[in-house]
């Protein structure tokens, strides 16, 4: 089926069915938050995409790090992704930035906290949660999670579970800050393993460390992504 066929297909079920009119506007919003999310994507090969706190300063040492970290995989040809806010996420963009890299921002409608940071050589801000993690996954070849609150737990484990069922490739994904995230990693192995709710190999999807450098190599050995050619598409069930 091609793409008009698809479309007219959808917009037949859309009608057929007996949803509000509310109710398949949402539906459409959805879908407009997702469409303008791809056509932005599709602009830049993937590259790195790095989660953390919005609430840090950008003199705190995770911070700091983030913003090493941001200005090596610039240095070496990577896009910087982050949710385009503050704290940790303008550190790494700032470090992308001042390198001369591609800084990238995909931010968010909130009431408090997320205004787009001035370290961004693009920027787009959605409405809907989903379809701005959609984006901050398709955006990249390797993850990195680094300190922060629920919203970064919450991108932590969505991204851990599609990798650990095998809804999205598994790539590179680290959690960058031993101290931070090692009592995670010791509930899993002391609580969740030993009750088999989770695979004994599951905590292999993710490595935690110190040393931003190790990202960098493993971006350096994806390599450079062609702009047309996204890892997604190699992978024909991830395409849904």
């Amino acid at each position: 089926m091609n793409v008009t066929d698809a479309l007219a297909a959808w917009i037949r079920q859309l009608e057929d069915t007996d949803l509000s009119d509310r109710d398949m506007l949402r539906a459409l919003a959805y879908a407009r938050d997702l469409e303008q999310g791809l056509s932005t994507i599709r602009t830049f090969p993937q590259g790195v995409t790095i989660f953390g706190s919005a609430r840090l300063s950008q003199d705190n040492i995770h911070c700091l790090k983030a913003q090493e970290l941001g200005a090596k995989l610039a240095k070496h040809g990577h896009a910087v992704v982050t949710g385009g806010g503050p704290g940790i996420m303008e550190a790494a963009n700032k470090g992308a930035y001042e390198a001369g890299g591609r800084s990238i921002g995909l931010n968010i409608e909130l009431s408090h906290e997320q205004h787009p940071n001035p370290y961004l050589t693009e920027t787009l801000t959605f409405r809907y949660f989903f379809a701005r993690k959609v984006m901050l996954a398709f955006a990249s070849k390797a993850y990195v999670f680094m300190p922060g609150g629920f919203g970064t737990m919450d991108e932590f484990t969505e991204i851990l579970i599609l990798m650990q069922e095998g809804k999205m490739p598994k790539m590179p994904m680290y959690l960058i800050g031993k101290e931070f995230w090692q009592p995670l990693d010791a509930y899993y192995a002391a609580v969740l393993e030993p009750m088999k709710l989770i695979g004994e190999n599951d905590r292999s999807i993710y490595t935690i460390t110190d040393n931003v450098d190790e990202v960098v190599d493993a971006a350096d050995r994806i390599g450079h992504v062609d702009i047309d050619d996204n890892l997604y598409d190699r992978f024909s069930e991830y395409m849904a």
